[in-house]
């Protein structure tokens, strides 16, 4: 006869008594996690030049600004430019 080498449906050993220990708090990172979270690896180089989080905002900010200023720029200067027909 074979044994029935089937582990229960509570994979948890009785020793691990999560009660009894201190510190944790159920779902203290459910709001951040359901939030949505991205990470961005930076380069050696680059994270020497951004240390913070927030100096990697502004400066992402104003690329963008940029850009915009760019578009708006060069939108006008073609809606001025007359057309041969």
């Amino acid at each position: 006869m074979k044994k029935n080498n089937r582990r229960s449906t509570n994979d948890m050993r009785p020793e691990y008594d999560f009660a009894s220990m201190k510190g944790g708090v159920r779902g203290k990172y459910a709001k951040r996690y359901r939030a949505g979270t991205n990470l961005i690896l930076l380069d050696p180089e680059l994270a020497k030049a951004f240390p913070t989080d927030a100096a990697v905002n502004r400066a992402l900010r104003a690329v963008l600004k940029m850009t915009e200023t760019v578009r708006v720029a060069n939108f006008r200067k073609s809606s001025t430019m007359p057309t041969s027909s």
